[in-house]
């Protein structure tokens, strides 16, 4: 094989493991506190939106309605309690507002997945309209 096949052959094999949904390495932390349902912070500053869910609002100015707060509140009381001081592993997909957007898991469960099973959370992906949490 000439020196030249060499560099192409190494990137077709980059691209197809790219192109095949060779996904991206995990990172781990230690969870800091709970801003809310679906973003928490790491030990190291790290500020981490979970990935494919929303939870409700906590904030008069963020929230459509008043149910949404009282929703909001215990949606971040239950994901504090899935979280406080816990290890998570992570698995980055992008960014939103300054934070990293990742599907996370703790205890070896995906914790998307615990938060809508307890109705903390409901499944949303992005550039869809966000669920209603006023009716």
């Amino acid at each position: 094989m000439t020196s030249l096949h060499i560099p192409i052959l190494i990137c077709l094999t980059a691209m197809s493991g790219a192109a095949s949904g060779a996904s991206a390495p995990s990172d781990t932390g230690r969870v800091r506190y709970v801003t809310d349902g679906d973003t928490f912070r790491l030990t190291s500053g790290e500020r981490i939106r979970i990935a494919n869910i929303d939870a409700p609002e906590i904030h008069a100015r963020q929230a459509k309605c008043r149910l949404e707060i009282e929703r909001g509140k215990a949606a971040s009381r239950r994901a504090r309690g899935l979280l406080d001081g816990k290890v998570v592993t992570f698995e980055r997909v992008g960014r939103s507002y300054n934070r990293t957007v990742a599907r996370v898991r703790v205890d070896g469960r995906d914790l998307g997945q615990a938060l809508i099973a307890t109705g903390a959370a409901r499944p949303w992906l992005r550039h869809r309209p966000k669920p209603d949490w006023c009716s």
